[in-house]
């Protein structure tokens, strides 16, 4: 196996609270501040910028080709489609998701997979339970359940060929991917990657020879093959809850990073940071 190390891109002093869903778009690196309530950006440079700010604690997000953006609400579930101006609700999955959005992935029709963790994370009374959901959104708003008894489900990619969809488990320590159907159902559920306790998938890319970067494994980021086999492992400081690969030949492996994710612990002491690395084979 491979070891390296991340540097630091932008640094606790930037006063990040908690970074995660990074997404590399016309040549920034974009990602969510969730207790800050923003999107916010950074360049190679580290160039640290609010690009929205937002009245909702956000879940994931992606981005058009054309540059609108789809943010989750995450805790009251609604889609919110932001062009240049006012943001628009596209759907309320309230009848349909019942706890808290994480993370989505567009697709190739316009619509998204949305994923619900099934737990409040922000109450730590609450006993997660193996019942989260994806749910589908077409183009024009329609949303349906597409997989249930999904054990939190996280981030979520889908292939260059647009044929699967994978899917983290973090409470359930494994990686699944999902057949995507003519109809946008997911079919032929199987396990892509199972890995032991202590790992915990949270935010994952995929790169061109078909690995998947995850994070999720505190202090580190793990590149790794279809059926478990873990080839390169990147230390950082703190525990890693975001990867994304871009920069200009998408050789730039980004990770946030944070010590916690408690909303009171972080608006007192932002300590989140976007590390960065260069890796050898490039982003889809």
């Amino acid at each position: 196996m491979q070891f390296t190390s991340a540097k630091t891109l932008v640094d606790a002093q930037g006063g990040l609270k908690f970074a995660r869903n990074p997404l590399w778009f016309d040549q920034r690196l974009l990602f969510v501040d969730i207790h800050d309530r923003c999107i916010k950006s950074t360049d190679l440079g580290g160039a640290l910028k609010i690009e929205m700010e937002l009245p909702f604690l956000p879940g994931g997000f992606d981005v058009f080709n054309d540059g609108r953006l789809l943010v989750l609400d995450a805790w009251r579930r609604k889609i919110y489609q932001y062009d240049p101006g006012s943001p628009t609700q596209l759907v309320d999955l309230n009848d349909i998701a019942g706890v808290c959005l994480s993370d989505c992935v567009l697709d190739s029709r316009g619509g998204m997979y949305v994923g619900d963790i099934g737990f409040d994370y922000l109450d730590p009374m609450v006993e997660p339970v193996p019942t989260g959901l994806i749910v589908h959104m077409d183009s024009r708003g329609k949303s349906s359940v597409v997989a249930g008894d999904l054990f939190s489900p996280r981030g979520m990619v889908v292939t260059p060929d647009c044929n699967t969809l994978i899917v983290a488990e973090a409470l359930g320590h494994r990686l699944t991917a999902f057949e995507i159907g003519a109809d946008a159902s997911l079919l032929n559920r199987r396990v892509w990657a199972q890995f032991q306790d202590d790992i915990h998938p949270d935010g994952i890319c995929l790169d061109r020879e078909g690995a998947a970067w995850i994070a999720g494994t505190q202090r580190a980021a793990l590149r790794v093959r279809e059926g478990g086999e873990v080839d390169h492992q990147v230390a950082c400081q703190r525990p890693v809850f975001g990867v994304t690969l871009g920069g200009p030949e998408q050789r730039h492996l980004f990770l946030c990073t944070s010590v916690a994710c408690d909303p009171v612990v972080t608006r007192r002491h932002p300590d989140a940071t976007i590390d960065v690395l260069e890796v050898e084979t490039p982003g889809t």
